[in-house]
């Protein structure tokens, strides 16, 4: 006679439903938009979230939204929030409009949280996110490098195919 044991487990989200759920619950904050970047790291039922914000409401935010999360016992919330300066604000509306005027790039113009992020701290440009293709990534780096209040760009866009 075989004997069967009945384990009870705990009803928590498995490892990639639980990506998915962060992926969500982050790009659906309110405050969240092209001059934010954020990023996480699922391990097991910790999550730690990465990136940069303008706001330190964003940063709180996104802690609460992921802890709120079934099945995450733990967040380790490493967002930088960049420091106030009227001259950053100035050289994010200047890359914004020098990449989003490039007729191959306005596409990524469209969705509540466009896919090309620009994130500016102490006059350094970081281009983050995902492009449709190698041309649409350099395009943008161009377009960041010829603003003027650019010290330096920095182009960690990624393109479809190197998901």
């Amino acid at each position: 006679m075989k004997r069967f044991i009945l384990l009870l487990l705990p009803l928590t989200l498995f490892s990639a439903d639980l990506v998915k759920e962060v992926r969500h619950e982050l790009v659906t904050l309110p405050y969240y938009g092209v001059f934010d970047n954020l990023s996480y790291r699922v391990d097991g039922s910790k999550v730690t979230l990465f990136g940069q914000v303008r706001e330190p409401k964003l940063k709180s935010d996104a802690e609460k939204a992921v802890k709120s999360i079934e099945g995450v016992s733990a967040v380790d919330n490493q967002i930088e929030v960049m420091p106030l300066s009227p001259m950053d604000d100035q050289t994010r509306l200047a890359v914004y409009r020098a990449i989003y005027s490039k007729p191959n790039l306005q596409r990524y113009q469209m969705g509540a949280v466009p896919p090309i992020h620009i994130i500016v701290k102490n006059g350094d440009v970081t281009l983050e996110g995902v492009v449709a293709n190698q041309m649409d990534k350099d395009v943008a780096g161009i377009a960041a490098k010829g603003v003027g209040s650019a010290h330096k760009v920095n182009n960690n866009l990624r393109t479809d195919s190197a998901k």
